[in-house]
């Protein structure tokens, strides 16, 4: 098959969690032998703003670890959508772009392309910010991937798309899967980017004031973070290291012994039941997770893959539980590890998708027939 792909970007994961999605769906699909031309914008935020705080070393470093992805930079002024689309067989177009592009993507397919196309979503927006969705025309669109049953119900409840599939994000074991322990250089290391403040008090409560008061060496990575952020940080004497390449993360996460995850207040309220990447990512290199209270939409088992924290002084109680009690932090690492491999790979998400295709009247010769609700 030849699969086209309009994301954000592929090069820069600069405060963009869906990098690491994208390239491991890339990665699969290249190594089922598809042909994959992945296109990003010239005014990516995401690699804008890494390249202005690092140069060019990041993107450098990018395509020694990836030498098999690649991408295109477009200028939507000069966009030549009959070359970019010659030849496509399936078309995803992400929803961090602009909806001019949408449109027109749409557009080209009503003029007659033979491709299938398929919008993805990976964003709170449709709760949060639903006039901007609203504002996506999807007319010419073959459905909708949702990355949760709630979004995909948004979807099809507001008449946004006729057609929608849950399709779930996922851990690309290639780059995510455990590492021998290194030499220690903390008990607890939190991934995550500030954002836009809408969770700053649920940090200090789930992860900065129980690491101060339990005395714990710890690390945070992450950008975005204000001078008020950093000083609550320095405060609870954590230390501060960053914007961490996401390839890397396995490596930092076998120096440390827990780490903890903190949804953010759509994942809380309007979108419970919607696990982002950060969790796929602990559970994938075995590393125990304790999470703030959170529903997890069935993907995961509390209590068994993670433990889960409803205030803070259960927090506490369950980071002194798995530092102390090695039997219960790799009982725990171990039934995470089995949960992601079992279900939550990037290769189960490309047989989803191509399960999919084969829905929509494409073939797919030599696919697994793993079909999933469209509604």
């Amino acid at each position: 098959m030849h699969i086209v792909m309009f994301y954000h970007s592929l090069l820069s994961d600069w405060n963009h969690g869906n990098a690491h999605f994208l390239r491991g769906l890339v990665s699969e699909l290249l190594a089922r032998g598809n042909r994959v031309d992945v296109y990003e914008p010239v005014e990516s935020w995401s690699r804008n703003n890494l390249v202005k705080e690092y140069g060019l070393e990041p993107i450098e470093q990018f395509r020694r670890v990836y030498p098999d992805l690649q991408s295109e930079i477009y200028d939507l002024k000069a966009i030549d959508l009959d070359r970019m689309l010659d030849g496509a067989d399936l078309v995803l177009v992400h929803e961090w772009n602009r909806h001019r592009l949408v449109r027109w993507i749409g557009e080209h397919r009503a003029r007659g392309g033979s491709y299938r196309l398929l919008f993805h979503d990976t964003h709170h927006r449709s709760v949060t910010k639903p006039e901007e969705m609203a504002g996506y025309d999807l007319r010419h669109y073959d459905g909708v991937l949702a990355f949760g049953e709630l979004v995909r119900d948004l979807y099809l409840k507001e008449g946004w798309a006729q057609r929608a599939w849950a399709w779930h994000e996922a851990a690309d074991t290639r780059i995510f899967h455990p590492l021998p322990r290194r030499s220690a250089e903390g008990d607890l290391v939190w991934i995550g980017n500030w954002g836009d403040g809408e969770r700053s008090d649920t940090l200090r409560t789930f992860l900065f004031e129980p690491i101060a008061e339990l005395g714990l060496e710890a690390r945070v990575h992450g950008v975005r973070y204000p001078d008020e952020a950093r000083a609550a940080l320095e405060e609870a004497d954590i230390e501060y290291a960053g914007w961490l390449p996401n390839y890397q993360v396995p490596e930092v996460f076998a120096r440390f012994a827990v780490t903890v995850h903190v949804p953010r207040r759509p994942y809380l309220e309007e979108l419970s039941g919607v696990p982002t990447i950060r969790p796929f990512e602990a559970l994938a290199c075995g590393i125990p997770l304790i999470s703030a209270q959170w529903q997890d939409g069935n993907i995961f088992k509390p209590g068994r893959d993670y433990l889960v924290a409803h205030d803070q002084a259960e927090m506490k109680q369950h980071l002194r539980a798995v530092l102390n009690d090695r039997s219960l932090a790799g009982e725990l690492a171990a039934n995470g590890l089995e949960t992601i491999r079992a279900g939550h790979t990037c290769a189960h998400r490309i047989d989803e998708l191509m399960a999919i295709c084969r829905e929509l009247g494409m073939t797919v010769p030599g696919t697994a027939d793993r079909p999933i609700p469209a509604d």
